[in-house]
């Protein structure tokens, strides 16, 4: 009720960093992402590798040009690392010798 005086909400939120009210804000979204980047280095980089990438450009905003947090950056290029990795290996696997590693 907006009447007697007061506002419509009785404990204000704030806006965050991404100046909505719904959904992660871009902090968030850089640390996920670096932390599946790290990860997919050890286990499932064909799955954390994209995942990094996906959470780490929306950590950016969406774009290239400005300010970006460091975190959202890092799992950006640590993801597609990853990813790229994770491919290699995977081709290693189906040929006929041992692999590529070995």
């Amino acid at each position: 009720m907006a009447g007697f005086g007061h506002g419509t909400r009785r404990y204000p939120r704030s806006r965050g960093r991404t100046w909505s009210r719904t959904g992660p804000d871009r902090a968030t979204l850089g640390i996920t992402g670096l932390i599946c980047a790290i990860a997919g280095f050890f286990a499932l980089g064909i799955v954390l590798g994209p995942a990094a990438i996906v959470c780490g450009w929306l950590g950016m905003n969406r774009t290239w040009t400005g300010a970006r947090p460091v975190p959202a950056l890092i799992a950006v290029v640590l993801g597609a690392i990853d990813t790229l990795l994770a491919i290699i290996l995977l081709a290693g696997t189906t040929t006929p010798a041992n692999g590529i590693l070995f």
